[in-house]
Parts: C-alpha cells; structure tokens; sequence
C-alpha cells in the first residue's frame, strides 16, 4: 500500500463490531444522523483532497445507510458548486430512518436524484454509496450491473467504507466488487480492507472515528491488532560486557541438492539480525559455497542426522525447511527437529512434511505457510483459505498448537489462545524467490534474542515487510539477498543495540 499506514489505527475489527459500537454510540447520545452527517464531511473532506479540481461527482446510492451517508455527501458537493447527481441503485422508496431522512434532503437542496440505469452516463469522481459492510453473499442485481459499470468506467472512485462487494470481515470480494481508487472508512478500521483481495480492492484507504468517544470503543474489543512500531516488542538493549552466548545458537537444516541458497538465505539472515552464534545443516557439497559466503556461520556437512546429533543437543533454537526437500535426507533431519524441546521454526517443505501427519510439530512453534502450504496442512483448498484467511490463520494456530503466520497480501498471525495481528505493509515487488528463507531467518533470529513465538514472527514479519516495501519502490526484480542489510538496520532503528 502507498500510504504512510503507521499513521492508522492498530485496532481492525470485523463489520459486526463495528455496527455495536454504531449502536452503543447512539444508545450513549450521539443520534444516527449526526454519525451520518460525520461520514459525510469525512468523505467530502477526502474527495476534495484527493480530486481538488475535478467540480463534478455522482453519488451511487443503495438503500441502507451506506447510501445516507452518499446523498449528504451529495449534498456537500452541492453547495461547493460542483456538478452532482445521485443514481439510485435499487427502489429508492425502501430506504429507511436516517438514510431517508438524507435523501430528502439531498432533493431539497436541489441534488439531481435519478434511478440508475444501465445507459446512465458516470461523470467526475464517482462515489460507491452502495452496500457497505452491510452484504452477506454474494452481490445479486441490480449491483452487480452497478458495480460492473463502475468498474468499466475509468473514472477515479471514492467507496464509502468500504468497497461495495468486498466482505469487511475477509477480504474476499462477494462475486464481484468495486475497484476503489480510495476508501474512507469510518468508526472502526475493518479487517478485510487490508488482507486478501481488500488491499487491491480498497486502494489508499483513510480512517475517521466520526469524533467517537474513546471509551466507547473500548468496550467492544478488536477482532485484530494491526502491526506498527507502537504496538510491536522491542529487544532488549544490550550490555557493555554482552557477549555472544547471551543471545542464542540457532541452526539451520535444510540445504537439499539444488536448494542450497535458501538454507543460507536463512542463515545469512539470522546471523545479521543478531543470534549469537549461527549453525547451519546442509548437504556437503554447499560447505565450499557457504563458507565463501559468509565464514561467520558454522556450516556442518550432512550425509545422515548421526553427525547432527550433538549440534542439535546445543542449539537453543532451530529453523527447519529452507530447501529442505521432501525426500529421505529432509526428513530425517526434520525428525530430528521434531525431537527437540526448544523454539523453532518450520517453513517450506518442513510444513509439507508436516501436512502428510507423519511428523509432530513441537509446542509452541512457528509456521509460516504460504495459502498453499496452508491448504494442505488444514485439508482446504487455496482458494477456501484465501476466501477467509483470518479463519484459516486461526484454525492453523488451534490445530498445531502454535504461532501461525500466513503469508500473503495482508499477512496474518495468530496464536492458539486467538490472539489475531496483521501486517499491511509489503510490495508486490516482494513476490519472488527467497523471501520467505530470509523471513524464516529473521523470525529465528529474534527467538534466538529471547522473544515470544508471537512477538517474534510480528517483529520479524513487520521489519521484513518494510523492508520489501522499501526496496520494491525500486521495481521488479528485488533479490532476497537484498532485504537482509536493510532489515538490519530497521531492526537497529526499532530496537537500538545500545540504550
């Protein structure tokens, strides 16, 4: 996403929350029009931002309060001068309370308000008025044509709340959705606006609370905290007489024929993010290679796990999977991992082992699976973890017993306990060969340092992210190799070695 997002709240809920904290702010005294008149300022603000010059709109309106909120913004542009309408979508008779109340009076103040029909010309920046959180299914018509046409338009589109089409909950767009432009989004931030297809979907989203009394939202807790340096554990600051001991010996196993890279992509990684002493387990023929490398990490050649015996007895934390392969090397090392009692991480062929439920993953673990892995590992297609991703990340967690960390667009991390994150940071430049190596090294290194599974994969995650986002302004082409310099030095930033 282009937008400075540590400036947005950490709190996303789901639609659900949102709408009790609409009712428990009116049943506290602020009356439903007023949150209304908000939106509408809220929205108005963000178009005159975005489109200074533009001097023409037309709202498309449906018939809930997503539409209210569209007709007062109508309203607004009205009186600014510019050239409005108003397309109702649907019977506009069937609008109820305050969103009624609206477009009455959007067609006092002289708002042209036309029902929308398949010919209705779209001038300006069109506002999505239509849906709202409000849609359970899929879009039917007369939307669907609706959304078709604004789609095909070509015009910049402002979505109220949210895109009309896209689940608030999931990320998933309801059969078909608006492609916004922006979104301005109100009370609370929604989780589906920043996972699955809702980046995409929602382009620079903007967040108003409508001047809602802090309180008042406390009393319904998030569904998920967004990823920002505020919210984030920090590392501990280091002492003067600090020495390597003090900060873990983590191992690498992985390294099959062909796959050597990713094994020290790992390791690379986890060495510069600040392990103290860093192993790595790989076949013989990538010694040479490694050492050329990077000499500081201690590269053993494996030809069967009895040469790993000791250094697995002396290492506080292991990553596994990293070019690991599925074929009788990799899994002998990965039953060695499974065999021990301390932190690690499991990535790659490690989770495809893993979802064939020969192996046991130990307590308390780290996964991070693409949507893929994923699937396997649940028993779901990719696509019916995509369709929920908060669902699936959750279902991962309770079912490993550990910390899931699923990757994607809006990636997310949860616990067994239900504790839910999200990091919205990231580039599509990041999709490429050996990031997610770098990433498994990133999150050892820092359970290495002493953090939580949880708070390691979020810190991890969200340095690794903003790496990728930072490099990706670059363009195509970003090697993995790239991002661990980088992800150095934002660890330095967020968690200064010296205090």
């Amino acid at each position: 996403m282009s937008q400075n997002t540590e400036q947005m709240p950490v709190s996303l809920y789901r639609a659900a929350q949102v709408r009790e904290l609409d009712r428990r702010l009116i049943a506290a005294g602020t009356p439903g029009v007023v949150l209304m008149q908000r939106a509408a300022h809220a929205a108005w603000r963000t178009l005159r931002r975005h489109w200074p010059t533009v001097g023409c709109v037309t709202v498309l309106a449906g018939q809930g309060n997503n539409a209210g909120d569209g007709y007062l913004l109508a309203v607004l542009a009205q009186r600014a001068g510019w050239r409005v309408k108003v397309l109702a979508v649907g019977d506009p008779r069937r609008l109820r309370g305050d969103a009624a109340a609206a477009a009455e009076e959007a067609r006092v103040a002289g708002v042209v308000c036309q029902d929308w029909r398949d010919t209705s010309s779209l001038d300006g920046v069109l506002v999505d008025a239509l849906l709202g959180t409000g849609l359970s299914g899929d879009v039917r018509a007369p939307y669907i044509d609706a959304i078709s046409a604004i789609n095909a338009s070509g015009r910049p589109v402002l979505a109220l709340d949210v895109p009309s089409g896209l689940c608030a909950d999931t990320g998933r767009a309801l059969g078909l959705a608006v492609k916004a432009s922006v979104t301005v989004t109100f009370i609370g931030m929604k989780i589906g606006l920043l996972t699955g297809e809702g980046p995409a979907l929602a382009g620079e989203c903007v967040f108003d609370d409508l001047q809602a009394d802090p309180a008042i939202l406390e009393q319904v807790p998030a569904a998920a905290q967004r990823l920002a340096s505020v919210t984030l554990q920090a590392l501990p600051a280091r002492s003067p007489t600090a020495h390597k001991g003090r900060f873990g010996h983590l191992l690498v196993l992985g390294g099959d024929r062909g796959t050597g890279g990713a094994a020290l992509l790992s390791a690379e990684a986890a060495l510069r993010c600040g392990a103290g002493m860093v192993s790595l387990a790989t076949r013989p023929e990538h010694i040479a290679a490694a050492l050329a490398r990077r000499p500081e990490i201690m590269t053993l050649g494996v030809d069967s796990t009895y040469r790993l015996h000791a250094l697995g007895e002396v290492a506080d934390v292991l990553v596994a999977g990293p070019g690991l392969g599925v074929a009788p090397w990799g899994r002998a090392l990965l039953s060695l991992a499974a065999s021990r009692a301390v932190p690690q991480l499991w990535d790659a062929d490690a989770l495809n082992l893993l979802a064939e439920g020969l192996l046991q993953l130990p307590a308390g673990a780290v996964i991070t699976p693409h949507p893929g892995e994923a699937g396997r590992l649940l028993g779901w297609s990719t696509a019916e973890v995509q369709a929920d991703r908060p669902r699936a990340v959750l279902a991962l967690a309770q079912r490993y017993n550990c910390v899931a960390l699923l990757k994607g667009a809006g990636t997310l991390i949860a616990d067994a306990q239900g504790r839910l994150a999200l990091c919205d940071h990231g580039h599509p430049a990041m999709a490429g060969p050996g990031l997610g190596d770098v990433l498994a090294g990133v999150i050892g290194a820092l359970l290495a340092q002493g953090l939580s599974p949880f708070d390691a994969a979020s810190l991890g995650c969200w340095l690794h992210a903003r790496a990728g986002e930072r490099l990706g302004r670059e363009g195509r082409g970003l090697a993995a190799s790239e991002l661990i310099p980088l992800v150095r030095r934002l660890l330095e930033e967020h968690s200064p070695c010296l205090s």
